[in-house]
């Protein structure tokens, strides 16, 4: 590319409150290590932020074509981040491709920083232009910075003496450089991060450096526009940089500890679940058990047997495998036995958009069991939440006897932030016993509190007993066909689950006045949206309050009540009205849903025009 590529204009230094940054490119140009880069340099930085990964569907669609863009958003700053940022500040599109699929996601007047020597005809041909966008006006409203990266980064790497390919591969880091040159990033946390990585590989260690501090100077060099990122005052004390994932699989290995129980994860690998069997499977030295089965079946089958024998059983998926999941979730709800199966939901139906976000499996949570069949619902909220849902969930699994579904999805468990480590010391203990007199047992007598059955683990002396789906009998827990014993067991594992709701402690609005013009509802991933946009209205004089749902099924004993005390009650939510309809049945009627379905998180913007529409400003 040569000098009629309009570059962007050299700029003073300026300040920032927050930044949201996009990389794009394709899927083996390492968008998603230098995405994490940023968010770790981000957080070294004292800025608080959030982290989002996009990923392609397919397994390795052809190099330079739209199908295989991978993306990563960073948004960073001196103010509390709860959401990826509506638009993005700046856009490193790595080949025509991405930029394609990204553009959209950049403000206007926003920065867009290329590599001219991906920007050929021939990769213009696999994107699908038809001419360059570098000259038919696609980048008329947006700054533009085209250094031939590839070039540059090969220059920057000649004295180590790798190959081109491998030379060619350290692109993503120059960009990273220039990048932190832009926003006053630190390198060294990158430095070193290379360093321990490529141990074994040195010569790639000093490339990657050596083209992450050329991106630097680069930046230095032709006087880019630069900004200087507020920091936020953080509370003192540990802090690591977390993912939804790893939150959940540590607060599942915490649930252990406080349960006194040995914690086995079954699971079948699926998109985009199975990142919590891979964290997992490294926390062996803890005494954490990960069993990969051969199907989906297996693997929650597995998992039951672990908690018939004394354990904590946890299985995880997505909801094409929740599906095959389903009878035998129904077995532990006759079995009335512990079980966590968590659903880290996608866009759907089938295959549907396995690497999109959204929320349409709640249905599928609360009713996707043959027969009568109730199962208490859960759902984390961001990343962090994951870590005290997943003990929640153990909470109610252990004290009640009975299998809890936590609700996750593709954004919540991809996403990250930085999050205040706990002190396990100070979380309450999960203390239930397993019976061990044998004079005194019976399977199904039940705990008059908690409606929980007694739990003897396989082994203990004069406790043999059987289980399975066939109806046990009330009193004494053998096989019964008699009808009036079915009903009676049938309305007791409903009281069991309803009665949950007396330990859910009572429920408050997240922000805002306790009752008002209108509440917005919201249930998981939409957390972050809601609160920033229900933020921004209220300090525009809105009467406006933030509502969370955390308990899905049974709701806090509270919850009507509180929903009553407002005019109107909005319900945003990544499918076609789920929980709106929900709310209704529950004795909401005048709920009103919020729907969006496009495998993207809700902009705050689009909450805020649904604010809006709804209710008048005022300047008190």
């Amino acid at each position: 590319m040569g000098p009629h590529i309009k570059q962007a204009a050299v700029q003073e230094r300026k300040t920032a409150e927050t930044v949201v940054v996009r990389f794009a490119g394709d899927s083996g140009d390492g968008i998603q290590v230098i995405g994490s880069q940023l968010g770790l340099a981000s957080a070294m930085s004292d800025n608080d932020l959030g982290t989002f990964p996009e990923y392609p569907s397919e397994v390795r669609a052809p190099v330079g074509t739209t199908y295989g863009v991978s993306a990563f958003q960073v948004h960073f700053g001196g103010r509390p981040i709860k959401t990826i940022g509506d638009e993005a500040d700046m856009l490193v599109a790595l080949n025509p491709a991405a930029l394609k699929t990204n553009l959209d996601m950049l403000k206007k007047g926003g920065l867009v920083l290329i590599d001219a020597g991906s920007f050929t005809q021939r990769n213009f041909d696999k994107a699908g232009y038809a001419a360059s966008p570098l000259e038919d006006g696609t980048l008329d409203d947006y700054q533009l910075m085209a250094p031939d990266i590839s070039k540059l980064t090969m220059e920057s790497v000649a004295e180590i003496g790798l190959n081109k390919k491998a030379s060619l591969r350290c692109k993503n880091f120059w960009a990273l450089g220039l990048v932190y040159w832009m926003y006053g990033r630190d390198r060294q946390p990158t430095i070193d991060w290379l360093d321990n990585k490529f141990a074994k590989l040195p010569d790639v260690a000093a490339a990657n450096v050596a083209a992450l501090n050329a991106g630097h100077a680069y930046g230095e060099t032709v006087e880019a526009a630069g900004y200087d990122v507020a920091r936020i005052d953080m509370e003192p004390g540990p802090y690591s940089f977390v993912t939804g994932y790893e939150a959940l699989a540590w607060g599942l290995a915490a649930a252990a500890e406080l349960s006194d129980r040995k914690l086995v994860f079954a699971s079948y690998p699926i998109t985009p679940a199975s990142p919590v069997l891979h964290t997992l499977a490294r926390l062996s030295d803890i005494g954490v058990t990960t069993f990969q089965a051969e199907d989906e079946i297996a693997a929650i089958c597995a998992a039951i047997g672990v908690s018939f024998a004394g354990g904590l059983g946890v299985t995880s998926s997505s909801g094409p495998g929740i599906s095959l999941k389903q009878e035998a979730m129904g077995l532990a709800v006759s079995a009335e036995l512990p079980l966590i199966i968590v659903n880290t939901q996608r866009a759907g139906p089938s295959t549907g958009m396995p690497t999109k976000t959204e929320q349409s499996d709640l249905n599928q949570a609360l009713y996707g069991r043959h027969g009568e069949s109730p199962v208490p619902v859960l759902a984390a909220g961001s990343p962090a939440e994951c870590f005290e849902m997943a003990i929640e969930a153990a909470r109610i699994a252990l004290t009640y006897m009975t299998p809890v579904i936590l609700l996750s999805d593709g954004f919540v468990a991809n996403a990250s932030s930085p999050w205040a480590l706990p002190d396990l010391d100070a979380l309450p203990r999960i203390s239930v016993q397993n019976h061990k007199d044998a004079d005194d047992f019976n399977p199904y007598r039940r705990d008059p509190e908690t409606l929980a059955r007694s739990w003897a683990v396989p082994g203990t002396p004069g406790c043999e007993h059987r289980i399975g789906g066939i109806e046990k009998d009330f009193a004494s827990g053998h096989i019964s066909y008699e009808p009036e014993n079915h009903q009676k067991m049938t309305d007791v594992r409903a009281d069991k689950v309803a009665g949950i709701a007396k330990t859910i402690p009572p429920i408050a609005v997240d922000q805002g006045d306790a009752n008002g013009d209108l509440l917005l509802v919201g249930w998981g991933s939409t957390y972050g949206p809601i609160s920033r946009a229900v933020g921004n209205m209220r300090a525009r004089g809105c009467r406006v309050s933030h509502l969370h749902v955390r308990h899905i099924k049974p709701f806090a004993p509270n919850q009507n009540e509180l929903l009553d005390g407002f005019k109107q009650v909005l319900v945003p939510e990544m499918n076609s009205g789920q929980l709106v309809n929900l709310l209704r049945v529950e004795g909401c009627a005048h709920a009103e849903g919020l729907s969006k379905m496009t495998g993207r998180p809700f902009q705050v913007s689009e909450i805020e025009d649904a604010i809006l529409a709804r209710v008048e400003t005022s300047n008190e």
